[in-house]
């Protein structure tokens, strides 16, 4: 894509009502566009790096099993009401015309509306086990909208469902779960430490979380340093500087952000529903189920957290928008590197634009797109080529570049 036809820009200075390193650096480079507080827009730039981040969730998902669907966000209240979670504080509520009690809600989460579903297609044992999935946006009336990205009131989560005939089964498919969602940050640039936490508004057992040490996140965990063994604060009876009892390293107390949730919902939900099935001796049973989601918009946003530096983004290539920002500096064509590029597939941003070469230097590093391109006059032939995350330039020719690209 050529940077003169992208309809955003940089802008020259931070978002004065931001602190956080995320909302400052994603707005200013024309990631997202701040809509009111706790809601976003993703743009042009943004949306690539959800959509790649998106595109790693659902080859994980769909490689223990999971089944991609699509839900409704407007959620009639019966759904709520039967679970029990119709007065949740969280919970936007609808009118429905000029009804004076809402009818509706925005959707919060999907439990109700899969136990539901879950009713017209489970009768046996032979039915289960099965899991689904979607990429749906949630509404949560939070109070504490802060944060950027990390804390907001509309946001796109995955989220995914799992059903079963017992207990046993449910915890089988947990941990595949738990291995999926550490390949999933693992492939994002991002140390998530499996974390045992509280079931809140969720369940009453008690839950587990991946939390990545970054100094702007809300939550605590005592970490051990040894063996990564993690507890949310809230829940831990394990102090700072005490030794852990899973292998006696030594416990630290760390600022974390929660990036994903897994819930063991137990029979909550289908009791709620009555989703019940037949098992082999022709007994009636209630389904077992989890609940498991990841914020594609905190996990963008942690990235930011965590890798960033003076300059601006540095962005994983796993998830970065492009992977190459090629620079035309001094009145230099760069349509032969930007047509070569192109054609070897590579993800390339051309910055055609006229400015000086120092604009253009800064403003690459702000965007944070891995590998940086620039074609010169004073280059002849050759390009000069810099990783975002190093300080050394090289001088080499346009297909040695490409082939060492491909390989990325």
């Amino acid at each position: 894509m050529k940077q003169s036809e992208l309809f955003t820009r940089v802008a020259r200075e931070a978002p004065k009502d931001e602190v956080a390193v995320n909302a400052r650096l994603l707005e200013r480079a024309g990631f997202v566009y701040k809509n009111s507080a706790g809601i976003y827009s993703f743009l042009p730039l943004g949306w690539r790096v959800i959509q790649k981040i998106a595109g790693i969730i659902r080859e994980e998902m769909n490689a223990i099993g999971g089944q991609e669907m699509f839900m409704a966000a407007l959620h009639d209240k019966h759904y709520l009401k039967a679970s029990g979670r119709w007065n949740v504080p969280v919970v936007f509520k609808v009118m429905e015309g000029s009804g004076k009690e809402p009818s509706f809600s925005l959707s919060w989460t999907h439990e109700e509306l899969m136990a539901e579903i879950g009713t017209k297609y489970v009768s046996s044992y032979k039915d289960l086990p099965f899991a689904a999935y979607q990429f749906q946006t949630k509404f949560r009336n939070e109070p504490r909208a802060k944060s950027g990205l990390l804390r907001g009131r509309e946001f796109l989560m995955k989220d995914l469902y799992s059903f079963h005939a017992s207990e046993a089964d449910l915890y089988k498919y947990y941990s595949r779960v738990a291995g999926a969602y550490k390949k999933i940050f693992e492939r994002c640039g991002l140390n998530a430490y499996y974390t045992l936490a509280a079931g809140g508004d969720f369940t009453a057992a008690n839950t587990h979380e991946f939390q990545v040490v970054a100094d702007a996140g809300e939550d605590a965990i005592c970490l051990c340093q040894k063996c990564g063994y993690a507890e949310n604060k809230e829940i831990s009876k394990l102090k700072n500087g005490v030794r852990c009892p899973k292998c006696g390293g030594k416990v630290a107390e760390k600022k974390a952000i929660e990036g994903g949730n897994i819930f063991p919902l137990g029979t909550r939900y289908s009791e709620a529903f009555n989703l019940r099935f037949t098992d082999e001796k022709g007994r009636k049973k209630f389904v077992v189920m989890g609940s498991y989601g990841i914020g594609l918009g905190r996990v963008m946003a942690t990235i930011v957290e965590v890798m960033s530096d003076k300059g601006g983004i540095m962005w994983p290539e796993s998830t970065a928008p492009f992977q190459v920002h090629l620079l035309a500096l001094n009145g230099a064509d760069g349509a032969k590197a930007y047509s070569a590029l192109q054609k070897e597939k590579i993800e390339v941003l051309y910055d055609d634009r006229d400015l000086s070469a120092g604009e253009k230097f800064a403003e690459a590093d702000l965007i944070g797109i891995p590998w940086r391109l620039v074609v010169s006059p004073k280059l002849g032939d050759k390009v000069e080529v810099k990783k975002r995350t190093g300080k050394d330039t090289e001088t080499t020719g346009l297909y040695e570049v490409i082939q060492r690209l491909k390989k990325h």
